[in-house]
């Protein structure tokens, strides 16, 4: 039966991958590292105890040489400088009609301080559960992060549907043996091929999500796949 949306946050909720992008590659140029923004959007969903290594190898440097902490700082800084919110078009209207019907969730591996700043700002008092980059040391693709919001939410698998717009955050959700819809913001399609569903924009994700309201949630059932 189906109780809860789960979603991720950059580049399903806020349209803020590019200044994500943008802030890291500063810090790692500060660090004398080169990334490109396709680095980071490979990346997407991770925390910086798991992304971080990825993206210094991209760099073909050595992970273990690097203090995590002051780059992370650096990203932070520069972050805060300039983002500029911005929700997708239909996305708060569309959450506050699934809030009538079912338990919200987001599961982000950016910085917790970060995630609730935009979450209050964008989506106020709409989610039952957070989970950000710090609640969890094994982030995206590990499952650990969507386990946590099942713990939280108190439910069970399979009464969550999971929407996700990154390649490690669609391999976490499966990985967590939960139903996955995928959304390819800033990636291409094929690369989202282990969700269950695809959505091709934000347009049909809206339309799709409403759909779920039209059914009561103590009959409808996600019709799970093997992960």
């Amino acid at each position: 039966m189906l109780k809860a949306f789960i979603f991720d946050m950059d580049g399903v909720l806020v349209d803020s991958m590019p200044f994500h992008a943008a802030a890291w590659r500063h810090a790692f140029l500060e660090m004398g590292l080169v990334i490109r923004d396709e680095d980071v959007y490979a990346i997407e969903g991770s925390n910086p105890r798991t992304g971080l290594p990825l993206l210094i190898n991209k760099a073909e440097k050595d992970p273990d040489t690097f203090d995590f902490e002051e780059i992370t700082e650096k990203y932070r800084q520069e972050f805060r400088k300039t983002f500029q919110l911005k929700a997708f078009e239909g996305m708060r209207g569309c959450l506050e009609a699934l809030k009538k019907h079912f338990m919200l969730c987001v599961v982000s591996g950016t910085d917790r301080v970060i995630v609730h700043e935009i979450l209050e700002e964008l989506y106020p008092g709409l989610f039952d559960a957070v989970v950000t980059g710090d609640d969890v040391i094994h982030g995206k693709p590990n499952p650990d992060p969507y386990l946590k919001a099942i713990e939280l939410l108190h439910i069970e698998k399979e009464e969550c549907v999971v929407i996700e717009n990154a390649i490690l955050g669609v391999e976490a959700a499966k990985r967590a043996e939960l139903y996955c819809i995928g959304i390819p913001t800033y990636i291409d399609q094929k690369e989202l091929d282990r969700a269950d569903l695809i959505l091709e924009n934000h347009s049909k994700l809206v339309e799709h999500l409403l759909g779920f309201c039209r059914f009561e949630k103590n009959i409808y059932k996600a019709p799970l796949r093997a992960p």
